[in-house]
C-alpha cells in the first residue's frame, strides 16, 4: 500500500527539485495533449521552448522574451512579499489594470505636451498610486472587518475590468479615432514611458524596473528587518506576535507593495507594448504572475528565472499557433498545467512516499 509520511523537516532537495520536475512533467503531459489535437508533440515542445531562443526568428523573439517577462516578474515580486507572510493577494490583475488606467490618464491629460522629463515620472507615480489604491481596499477590509482578502481582491478584478471598458468607450476614447473604442496610442506619444533601452528592440524601461525590483526584493528579504518580519509571519504567526510584529501593519504594507508593483507593470505595458487603453487591454499577467511566484519558490532570483520561463511559453506559444496551428486555449492549458503539477509535486517537500502495509 502506498502512503504519505510527513517528514520531520521539509526537504531542501525537493524544494529545488519540485519546480524542475513540474516543468518536465508538464512537457510530457503537454506533449500528450498536443498529440491528441493531432499535432506533432516533439515539434510543438521544440517550438515553444527552443525556437524562441535558437530558432530562425530568435533575433526578434529574444527581445520579446524580456518584454513579456518584465511585467510577470514585476508583479510576481510584489505578490511574493504577501505570499511569504501568508497574505493572499489574488487580485493583482485588477491592480495592474488600475495602475495602467491611472498612468494613461496622466499621460493623456498632458497631451500633446512633449515635456518628457515631467510626464514620464508623473506616469510612473500614477501607476504606483493606481495599483496601491486598489490593493488598499482588501487590505483595509481585512484589517478592519476580518474579511477574506482572497475573495475581495479577486472580485475587485472584475470591477477594474468594468472600469477599463468604460474608460475605453467613454472618458479615454480617442477623439480622433472615428468612434472606435480605445485611447490614443501612447507608445507614439512623444512624452510616453516607452523609452527603449536598446534601439529598435522594443525593450523598454519596464524591463529595467523588473530587474531592479528583483535586486531590492532580494536585499529586503535577506537583510532588512521587514524581510525578517515577513518570513516569521509566514512560518509562525503566533511567534511573530510574540516578536512584536504588528499583523495589521504587515498586511497593509505587503498588499501595498504588491499593488504598487502590479500598477507599475500596468503603466509600462499600456505606454509601451500595448500602447493604449482598450476594452481587452489586460491579457492575464496578474494571474499568470501567481504561477511565476510559486514556480520561483517566492525567491527573487527564482522569480526572475520563472518569469523568463513563463515568457518563453508566451512567445513559443505564439510561434506554435502560427507554425503548427495550435489553438490559443491549448497554450493556456499548458501554462495552467505547470502550476497544477508544481502544487502536486510540491507535496514531496513535506511528505515522503512509503510502500508497504500500514499497521
Amino acid at each position: 500500500m502506498l502512503t504519505l509520511e510527513k517528514r520531520p523537516q521539509p526537504s531542501k532537495a525537493w524544494v529545488y527539485a519540485a519546480p524542475i520536475l513540474a516543468v518536465v512533467i508538464t512537457m510530457i503531459v503537454g506533449g500528450g495533449v498536443f498529440a491528441l489535437l493531432g499535432k506533432p508533440p516533439l515539434e510543438a515542445i521544440r517550438t515553444i521552448f527552443y525556437d524562441p531562443i535558437f530558432g530562425d526568428f530568435a533575433s526578434y523573439s529574444r527581445p520579446q522574451l524580456l518584454i513579456k517577462a518584465g511585467p510577470l516578474i514585476l508583479i510576481a515580486i510584489g505578490l511574493s512579499f504577501g505570499f511569504r507572510a501568508g497574505i493572499w493577494n489574488i487580485g493583482a490583475e485588477g491592480q495592474y489594470i488600475m495602475g495602467a488606467l491611472a498612468a494613461a490618464g496622466t499621460g493623456l491629460a498632458f497631451y500633446p505636451m512633449e515635456a518628457r522629463w515631467l510626464i514620464f515620472p508623473l506616469m510612473i507615480l500614477a501607476g504606483f498610486a493606481g495599483g496601491m489604491v486598489w490593493a488598499a481596499i482588501p487590505a483595509f477590509l481585512r484589517i478592519r472587518f476580518k474579511t477574506n482578502e482572497i475573495l475581495v481582491s479577486l472580485m475587485l478584478v472584475y470591477v477594474a475590468e468594468a472600469i477599463q471598458a468604460s474608460m475605453a468607450l467613454n472618458l479615454m476614447r480617442n477623439p480622433d479615432g472615428h468612434g472606435f473604442p480605445g485611447s490614443r496610442n501612447l507608445s507614439q506619444y512623444p512624452s510616453s514611458a516607452n523609452l527603449e533601452l536598446v534601439a529598435n528592440s522594443g525593450v523598454h524601461w519596464g524591463v529595467m524596473a523588473a530587474l531592479t525590483a528583483v535586486i531590492f526584493a532580494y536585499f529586503i528579504l535577506a537583510r532588512h528587518r521587514f524581510g525578517f518580519d515577513v518570513r516569521l509571519a509566514g512560518q509562525s504567526p503566533r511567534a511573530a506576535g510574540f516578536a512584536g510584529v504588528d499583523a495589521g501593519r504587515l498586511i497593509f504594507v505587503c498588499l501595498l507593495i504588491s499593488g504598487a508593483l502590479a500598477g507599475a507593470a500596468g503603466m509600462f505595458e499600456v505606454s509601451g507594448p500595448a500602447g493604449r487603453v482598450s476594452i481587452d487591454f489586460n491579457v492575464g499577467y496578474g494571474f499568470t504572475a501567481i504561477i511565476v511566484a510559486f514556480l520561483g519558490r517566492l525567491h527573487p532570483v527564482g522569480i526572475l528565472i520563472a518569469g523568463l520561463l513563463m515568457a518563453l511559453t508566451y512567445i513559443g506559444g505564439e510561434l506554435a499557433q502560427l507554425s503548427l496551428g495550435l489553438p490559443g486555449a491549448a497554450i493556456q492549458l499548458f501554462q495552467g498545467m505547470l502550476l497544477f503539477f508544481l502544487l502536486a509535486v510540491d507535496v514531496m517537500t513535506s511528505y515522503r512516499i512509503r510502500f508497504g502495509k500500514t499497521e
